[in-house]
């Protein structure tokens, strides 16, 4: 169902590549637009397992395209440098493919949440959890599950 990496020289190997997925700040969701155009965003999100959770309000464009079409491509750039004198830039990507969870119990949401708050916000987890509280109500959690995982680089 997926392909191959053409360029099997710039394979990245696949414990680097979930250490990318794992580490990187944030990465761009890609999905089918209600309207048949490609829709994709910049998003936050934390790995856990062989799944990706995001949050996101309750309401909102990104929700009525994964209602309609769950299939969902995310990526992640690590570093990356352009040598402008060569005509080159090297760089480290990883690509995961998955199925977008919607409906998830309130337990998980809460558990995605605190995993966020511990990535992005680790100092202020009592904080964190206070606000987790407060906007609980107004806060949606999405799920990836990863079925293929694809990593490319070009080291300089």
């Amino acid at each position: 169902m997926f392909r191959e990496i053409r360029r099997k020289d710039r394979v990245l190997e696949d414990e680097l590549a979930i250490r990318l997925l794992e580490k990187a700040e944030y990465g761009f969701l890609a999905m089918s637009g209600t309207n048949g155009y490609g829709y994709g965003i910049p998003i936050n999100y934390v790995k856990a397992g062989d799944s990706i959770y995001f949050h996101c309000a309750p309401e909102g464009y990104k929700l009525e395209c994964l209602r309609e079409n769950p299939r969902v491509s995310f990526t992640v750039v690590g570093v990356t440098q352009v040598v402008p004198g060569k005509f080159t830039t090297g760089y480290e990507s990883v690509i995961a493919f998955g199925e977008m969870c919607l409906d998830l119990p309130e337990e998980e949401r809460r558990k995605a949440l605190r995993l966020l708050v511990d990535k992005y916000s680790s100092a202020f987890k009592e904080i964190g959890e206070k606000y987790i509280e407060k906007s609980f109500h107004r806060t949606n959690i999405l799920r990836l599950d990863i079925s293929h995982i694809t990593g490319k680089c070009k080291r300089l």
